[in-house]
């Protein structure tokens, strides 16, 4: 257990003041302001399940796009989703426009700070709500993601799985214990900085750590064992054709239903093998040519897209969920980002005329 949470405190606190790493929705080293709650929002929603470095761009790109939370609020989904492409877990960013809109609707347009408010709006839970409570408005609030739990386990020496229930109420009541009054979210930011460049998940750098006194896990050189690994468990292959079908430089595409996997986003026609394919879509996938394979891996399953090109004489009107679009349409929808390989992949095939048209076409 941590010896005097004072000392814990200011020693974490002098090295967070030092060694810091400077990101864009931190405030500048040495000022006294607090982070803007809607970029605590936005930067916490975008780093779950993320590294810092893939968030970085997407969340210049994100403001520059919606510099507000109103402007966020008064955006069309399909706009969200097309800004958030290629960051993935897309629940995120519906939810993210869903509290913005609940804020503007409920909130007066500012965030709240209480921690019920914060956990009343869609996708904010236990943890985004404390982060947002003391890193934007310095109430003191535990956290507790994957950085914190990892630096509690070893300080602690907690053996036991971290994923268990009951280990989880441990650590989340550990977390409330250490918070101080004064600078709390200061004090959460350097717990998350500490597990992110010190206390690492593999060869923790415990000889340079700031509070290695405090390590129970280190005392007894248990640290590279702490907290127990997950087992890896076997992730299934599923396997996917997609149709890359034209007509006079337009492409069909369709759009994904609106709940699950890459849900409401557009892609090429893309069908199980396994299942029968629809009797609209059979009668345009004739002389399919092959044009090579996406893998996409995601946490729990990988996919596999065989993908052909096929061209038809004649096009349709497009039903309700599809569209005719060029390849530089494309930019105007929101793509998985297997899709996004799949037009990059068409591209590189075309004839030299027609990509330079495309060329010409971005261009304008």
């Amino acid at each position: 257990m941590i010896g005097s949470n004072a000392s814990f405190t200011r020693r974490l606190l002098r090295w967070y003041e030092g060694s810091r790493r400077e990101l864009p929705w931190r405030v500048p080293r040495g000022s006294k302001d607090f982070p803007d709650a809607y970029h605590v929002l936005l930067s916490e929603t975008m780093l779950q399940q993320t590294q810092v470095a893939t968030v970085i761009p997407y969340f210049h790109r994100f403001l520059e796009r919606f510099p507000t939370l109103a402007d966020l609020a008064a955006a069309q989904e399909q706009d969200v989703l097309r800004m958030w492409q290629g960051l993935g877990y897309y629940s995120r960013a519906r939810n993210l426009s869903k509290a913005a809109q609940q804020i503007v609707a409920e909130h007066g347009g500012k965030v709240p700070s209480s921690l019920e408010a914060l956990k009343g709006l869609p996708g904010i839970g236990r943890y985004t709500a404390g982060a947002i409570a003391s890193l934007a408005f310095d109430q003191r609030a535990p956290i507790l993601d994957g950085n914190v739990q990892r630096v509690l386990c070893r300080i602690d020496k907690i053996e036991a799985d971290p994923r268990n229930r009951s280990t989880q109420e441990l650590l989340w009541d550990r977390a409330d214990q250490i918070v101080p009054r004064s600078q709390p979210g200061e004090f959460n930011s350097a717990m998350m900085e500490l597990g992110a460049v010190v206390c690492t998940p593999r060869s923790p750098q415990c000889l340079i750590c700031p509070v290695n006194a405090c390590c129970e896990a280190f005392a007894a050189g248990l640290q590279d064992q702490i907290p127990i690994p997950k087992k890896a468990a076997p992730t299934p292959i599923l396997r996917r054709h997609t149709y890359c079908i034209s007509h006079d430089e337009h492409w069909l595409i369709e759009q994904r239903p609106a709940t699950g996997r890459w849900a409401s986003m557009w892609q090429f026609i893309t069908i199980d093998p396994q299942a029968e394919a629809a009797p609209c879509i059979s009668s345009l996938i004739k002389n399919p040519k092959p044009l090579g394979k996406v893998r996409h891996a995601l946490t729990h399953r990988r996919y596999e897209f065989h993908v052909f090109r096929c061209a038809i004489e004649r096009r349709s009107k497009a039903a309700e969920n599809r569209a005719w679009v060029t390849l530089e349409g494309l930019n105007q929808f929101p793509l998985p980002r297997p899709h996004v390989l799949i037009a990059k992949m068409l591209q590189t095939s075309l004839p030299p005329e027609s990509a330079s048209r495309t060329r010409r076409q971005r261009r304008r």
